[in-house]
């Protein structure tokens, strides 16, 4: 593809694909599980070419926002979007805590049927991004699995609870 460095997250859950897409597409399952440990609140979700997720996550006394534009919807296979940070009115903004990381990551989201058990694989590129752009996010991939991570083992007990 290119060599922009490229974070890669893979999960297999024990869940049909239907419903690990419904966790990734209906508003009230996706505040649940995406941003661990903050109050997540999902004020857009339109899953759609063109579409916005727009995103606010509550933490320390302040919030922090993001947006997501939606450029390949392909349910319930694939789910593509340009991912931002943005200030309050939803404009893109620098990252609050790394001002040299991406305005935009190319965001891309696959969801493969294993028998009746769901390979979600995740990727996340810096788009149109300068030097120091992408410099800033190869330093930090190392501790990208954190964040997903916590959020993957939320999004693992969701789908246990929506299966009993």
């Amino acid at each position: 593809m290119s060599d922009l460095p490229t974070y890669v997250l893979e999960r297999v859950f024990d869940a049909p694909r239907e419903l690990v897409w419904k966790t990734w597409t209906d508003p009230k399952l996706l505040a649940r599980w995406y941003g661990p440990n903050v109050e997540t609140i999902i004020h857009r979700l339109e899953v759609k070419a063109g579409g916005l997720w727009l995103n606010e996550m509550k933490m320390g006394g302040g919030s922090y926002y993001q947006r997501a534009e939606y450029t390949e919807v392909i349910e319930p296979e694939r789910l593509v979007c340009l991912m931002s940070n943005t200030d309050a009115g939803w404009n893109i903004a620098p990252n609050p805590m790394m001002a040299d990381w991406p305005l935009v990551l190319l965001t891309t989201v696959t969801f493969v049927e294993e028998g009746g058990r769901t390979k979600m694989r995740l990727t996340w590129i810096p788009h149109e991004a300068s030097e120091a752009e992408i410099a800033c996010f190869a330093a930090a991939m190392d501790g990208m699995g954190k964040g997903w991570g916590a959020g993957m083992e939320l999004l693992a007990e969701l789908l246990a609870e929506l299966q009993s």
